[in-house]
């Protein structure tokens, strides 16, 4: 499947800042299952930004402005073949032990409801057939409601809501998954949406967990199912801050208005 993505983002200000900094996770890599076919990231129009890249391997791109002013913009696109894997992830960089993604974060930390969960997914012996289990059950206890919670949402406080969006159910199965020895991470990227899937005009989240003698494995919790040929894969953290897309600072104590668009489409191969 090629997919095609245009993602821009724009920040307006009530008045100018003298300096404003974007860092953008945007930039998708090639490994099985995935091919970049071409893709740009640029700046305020068309200036064209230096690529480096995290303690992750996610690419990244810095966009910084140092003179007045009253806006800043940014604009990722390009298009990605995909084929379905069945949600198993090789030959992507991996810079890191599976073991780190044991590591907690304030967003997936456990409380008391969210440890009974991972208590009731750890008798199963089976790691795969309980990190299906663990996505089914958060799917059936959580709802998917847009604007039910804020980027600030922990975990627990999302699953005791019972309401929340693809980053709130992310959270959960990383907290739950890490609670009975099994490593997870948070991905953030694009899914060309199918009738009937969770999806909003911001990008999409789901988990890795590590699966002895399969590697990782995607589980889409929003969905109910493991990533297809229909999602394109960007950025990995332990949770949504450190794989956010785009996050920003400024100089100036301003009101600010951040608009997203986002067109992700199938196209014709």
């Amino acid at each position: 499947m090629r997919i095609r993505i245009r993602h821009e983002t724009r920040y307006d200000y009530d008045r100018e800042v003298s300096f404003s900094s974007q860092l953008l996770r945007l930039t998708p890599l090639d490994h099985t299952g995935q091919r970049v076919v071409r893709w740009h990231v640029t700046a305020d129009g068309d200036r064209a930004l230096a690529r480096s890249d995290d303690g992750y391997g996610n690419v990244i791109h810095m966009a910084a402005t140092s003179r007045a002013h009253a806006g800043a913009s940014a604009i990722a696109e390009g298009e990605v073949e995909t084929s379905d894997t069945s949600g198993v992830v090789r030959g992507a960089l991996e810079r890191l032990i599976p073991l780190y993604f044991l590591r907690g974060t304030p967003a997936t930390t456990p409380d008391a409801a969210l440890a009974e969960l991972a208590a009731e997914m750890a008798r199963r012996d089976d790691e795969l057939e309980r990190m299906h289990e663990l996505m089914l059950e958060i799917h059936e206890r959580v709802d998917y409601e847009l604007r039910a919670t804020t980027a600030d949402t922990t975990a627990a406080e999302a699953f005791a809501k019972g309401r929340g969006v693809c980053q709130d159910h992310t959270h959960i199965f990383l907290a739950a998954a890490r609670a009975t020895g099994v490593p997870a991470r948070y991905v953030s990227g694009y899914l060309a949406p199918l009738s009937g899937q969770a999806t909003s005009d911001a990008s999409h989240a789901w988990a890795e967990a590590y699966i002895p003698d399969l590697g990782w494995v995607g589980f889409d919790i929003a969905n109910r199912i493991c990533p297809t040929e229909t999602y394109v894969r960007v950025a990995i953290g332990l949770d949504a801050l450190e794989a956010a897309p785009v996050r920003g600072v400024r100089r100036g104590g301003v009101e600010e208005t951040l608009r997203v668009t986002l067109e992700v489409r199938q196209e014709q191969q």
